[in-house]
């Protein structure tokens, strides 16, 4: 089946690229990136070397994924956010051997123009507000906003708000799948067992 990639974009030797991707104007993927199946490069992306990315994600235009950025399967790159793999990057000093780890996990929505500082794990199906700063792990399901970013809800897998504090327990549904999620002790987790 293969991937489609435009004429522009430069594709390094030994990238890997899974099957139904496209690969969009003036994409740069380097030599050693990980690329899943049906992924989506938008216009202008950058993907490094010690890159891994999972199936079905979307990166809009004008991401650059740096080394030691992992992203699972699933995940939504808004146009033009950011992320970092040097805490305290300086042009004289060489730092290669200081890059962070960062780990987004399934599901998560990183909205448009939003920067995750390095070393830091997004939790699966968070939701990152446009123009947020992440210095700081989100936990699953939270919706985050602001600078620095802080939590102010919950969201469920298909994105929607639910009605429940930020802390304690308690159970909600969401309202367009019907899903239900329990919260307990400020962890928020799907029901699988409600039906």
């Amino acid at each position: 089946m293969g991937y489609d990639a435009h004429p522009s974009a430069i594709i390094d030797d030994g990238a890997e690229i899974g099957d139904g991707s496209r690969v969009w104007h003036f994409v740069h993927i380097c030599s050693g990136a990980r690329i899943g199946a049906c992924v989506s490069l938008g216009q202008g992306v950058f993907i490094g070397n010690l890159v891994k990315i999972g199936d079905y994600c979307k990166i809009q235009n004008n991401v650059s994924i740096y080394d030691n950025v992992s992203l699972e399967e699933g995940v939504f790159c808004g146009p033009s956010m950011v992320f970092t793999n040097v805490y305290n990057p300086r042009a004289l000093v060489e730092k290669k051997n200081e890059y962070r780890d960062t780990l987004v996990h399934r599901g998560a929505t990183l909205g448009a123009n939003c920067t995750i500082v390095c070393g830091l794990s997004i939790g699966q199906f968070a939701f990152v507000g446009a123009g947020a700063v992440v210095t700081q792990d989100v936990p699953d399901f939270a919706l985050v906003v602001g600078i620095p970013a802080r939590q102010i809800g919950w969201v469920s897998a298909h994105g929607q708000r639910l009605d429940l504090p930020l802390k304690g327990d308690g159970q909600a549904t969401c309202p367009v799948k019907g899903d239900s999620y329990v919260l307990k002790a400020g962890r928020l987790t799907r029901d699988e067992l409600a039906k």
